[in-house]
């Protein structure tokens, strides 16, 4: 091995493959050196090794310097360029307007880094050090950008992205725009995402491995671990369709020696629809690569092992040789148009990492964090924004808490105080696989509880994961009983509980089983009635019910508090489930459930309102009233700024009309200030359901 950790080729292997490069035999090698052929073959079969006259002689015809020949970390420079490998169109006539994968998932930021990051996590090495992942937005311009454009070698691109543009198909018209702004403001976004302590795209260029399930195939998963997340292979299309021009380079540090080498393995992959360029019509993708001379892959753009200039001209140079890879998305954006400039892009990604892998990045016991991630913004090679690392315990402090104490072995039966968690345990029955015979399996998933932090603009919340931790689905926890104490909630089920037992093996297939590709529920999928017995489907559905309940009988329980309670504003909400003239209002109406709010700057309140309908095949029509709960004297009504619906309901000249036949719905509303009698945060609100002229009774 060298001083950096690379491996050093048998002679033979090396001077092999660098022939092959350059397109000569041993007879060519052996007429340069004035040799016979017999004394190049026995170099190439290793019985023997030239001596260090005939190395430098062999540096010269190879067009290298002596250091590469004695080193053999490195290939010699070859007569066969860079060049970009489009794939010809189908003989049937067959087309393509677009990579189908990638548009299982919005081209959202967000899901780009769930999705991203979780790949990475799949691909954990050492399990007692946490995967680093760190991304990178990089805006270049003026001679920052036609340096790279050169270095992608654009000119050779841009009659395929005209070519592409022209056309009205979606992926057309994105495409389309994507050149636009390129032409309009001379910038290109670039987003990249590095991960540390990963395997790398080992294996081959064609054949079965996780380069070509990468960069070759679609749909091909090809996990390793048995704590995957992903299992559909649709995840990796995110980082194309996230990019306006189809187009993700990578750089490989790879686990295990491919070709004898392990760093700076480079290819680009463009994902463009069917077209006409030159008269000739061309099927969709293209590769960047070095053109391959193997017998039924001629021309075609393989990857190849580039020097540390070249890496760093495409902006693909890593700070370490730990193994992972490193994917750059050219022309980011976030389609979901909330995150426009870079700063709001930084926001959104740190933001997305926090809610997603909180979990993974919480440590305690002997327990290592699984995940370590970071954002870095760049302009032109100089940092605008510095790293920011995502510190799990500053973003969800509650459920971090939840889950650091069930990692240290420190939770209660019974809450006492505000900063403890409260640990039950939740059954899931796994049944066998189809075919299969035997009784079905009992695994017993934690559930955590906590009291909300202040902070918690949504509490009430039940968060669910398996594997490596990562939140596969959030959700406000229905029917709580009244005077619950706001809380968090957090399910470990499968290999997420920390357990090895057979019985979690077989609960993170199952539950796997039963993600849609999104992998954001645990729902009735086609592939567990498929893989599983009958009542499969049913298990779920009774899954989901029994942890609603558990935490309804922690939540519900009337625990010793400390005086004031864990969210001073939330104590500034109340229901009002009196009807008019102050009796209680029967079960008869709708009613007030839930009410989520806070005050925003200008002193105004914003609510969220639940409500509670009883069954009725006619709708209801009600008039929701704002209050303030003043200190002394009646409660003054407050009008409404705004009032919206938001689920099963309309809203019309101030009432809200409700869906016939549904039982819950929702609205929000917007207090007018200058109808507040006091300042907002000095009286409580009150929301009332008053019963609308002409609704039937």
């Amino acid at each position: 091995m060298t001083e950096h950790g690379e491996h050093t080729e048998d002679f033979g292997v090396w001077l092999a493959r660098q022939l092959k490069r350059r397109e000569m035999t041993q007879t060519d090698l052996a007429q340069a050196l004035g040799i016979t052929r017999a004394g190049v073959s026995a170099w190439i079969t290793g019985r023997a090794e030239p001596r260090e006259e005939k190395k430098r002689a062999i540096a010269q015809v190879l067009g290298t310097d002596e250091a590469t020949v004695h080193l053999r970390t490195a290939d010699a420079p070859s007569n066969r360029p860079l060049t970009w490998y489009h794939r010809p169109a189908h003989v049937d006539g067959g087309r393509e307007f677009g990579n189908a994968a990638a548009f299982a998932f919005d081209a959202d930021l967000s899901v780009l880094a769930r999705e991203a990051t979780q790949n990475s996590l799949d691909e954990r090495m050492d399990a007692a050090s946490p995967v680093r992942v760190r991304y990178i937005l990089h805006e270049l311009s003026g001679e920052s950008l036609r340096r790279f454009l050169q270095a992608l070698r654009w000119e050779e691109l841009r009659p395929h992205y005209e070519a592409a543009a022209s056309q009205q198909q979606k992926v057309g018209r994105v495409i389309s725009q994507g050149l636009h702004e390129l032409r309009e403001t001379d910038t290109l976004l670039l987003l990249r995402v590095d991960d540390y302590n990963c395997s790398g795209l080992t294996g081959p260029d064609y054949g079965d491995g996780r380069f070509s399930a990468v960069v070759r195939r679609q749909l091909d998963s090809r996990k390793s671990s048995r704590h995957a997340g992903g299992s559909y292979g649709l995840g990796k299309a995110t980082l194309w369709a996230t990019s306006r021009l189809g187009l993700v380079l990578i750089n490989s540090t790879l686990s295990e020696p491919h070709e004898h080498r392990t760093q700076r393995r480079l290819i680009g992959r463009l994902d463009l629809p069917w077209r006409e360029v030159d008269g000739r019509a061309w099927a969709g993708p293209a590769w960047l690569g070095e053109s391959d001379t193997a017998p039924g892959y001629e021309g075609v753009s393989r990857s190849w092992w580039a020097d540390e200039e070249t890496t760093a001209r495409l902006h693909l140079a890593r700070d370490s040789s730990d193994p992972g890879t490193s994917f750059l998305v050219v022309g980011a954006h976030d389609a979901a148009g909330d995150a426009e400039t870079v700063q709001e892009m930084h926001e959104k990604l740190v933001r997305s990492l926090a809610e997603n892998f909180w979990a993974a990045m919480t440590w305690g016991g002997e327990s290592p964090a699984f995940l370590d991630a970071s954002v870095t913004t760049l302009r032109n090679g100089q940092v605008l924004i510095k790293e920011e690392r995502v510190d799990p315990h500053a973003y969800e402090p509650a459920r971090a808490r939840a889950l650091r104490a069930y990692l240290d072995g420190k939770t209660v039966d019974r809450l006492t105080d505000l900063d403890q968690v409260v640990l039950t345990h939740v059954p899931l029955t796994v049944p066998p696989l189809r075919g299969e015979r035997g009784a079905p399996t009992q695994h017993r998933a934690i559930l955590l509880l906590t009291p909300a932090e202040a902070s918690d603009r949504h509490p009430n919340h039940l968060v669910c994961m398996r594997g490596n931790r990562m939140t596969v689905s959030t959700r406000r926890v229905p029917d709580l009983p009244l005077g619950t104490h706001p809380f968090q909630a957090v399910l470990l089920a499968g290999h997420a509980t920390g357990d090895t037992g057979a019985d979690s093996d077989l609960a993170e297939a199952f539950l796997r089983a039963s993600e849609p590709p999104e992998h954001d529920d645990w729902t009735k999928t086609e592939e567990l009635s498929a893989r599983y017995a009958r009542g499969a489907r049913q298990r779920i559905v009774d899954f989901r019910r029994d942890m609603n309940t558990a935490v309804r009988l922690l939540g519900g329980r009337d625990e010793e508090r400390r005086t004031g309670g864990p969210s001073v504003l939330r104590e500034l909400l109340r229901l009002d489930r009196g009807a008019r003239g102050g009796g209680r209002r029967t079960h008869g109406y709708p009613t007030v459930a839930y009410v989520d709010g806070e005050l925003d700057p200008s002193g105004a309140w914003r609510v969220r309102v639940e409500v509670k309908l009883p069954a009725r095949s006619d709708p209801w029509t009600m008039t929701p009233v704002a209050k303030f709960d003043v200190r002394s004297g009646g409660r003054p009504t407050v009008r409404w700024a705004e009032l919206t619906a938001d689920e099963n309901c309309h809203v019309r000249n101030g009432q809200l009309r409700f869906d016939p036949g549904v039982r819950t719905a929702s609205f929000r509303g917007v207090t007018d200030v200058a109808s507040h009698p006091v300042a907002g945060d000095m009286a409580l609100l009150v929301i009332d359901l008053q019963k609308s002229r002409g609704d039937i009774a």
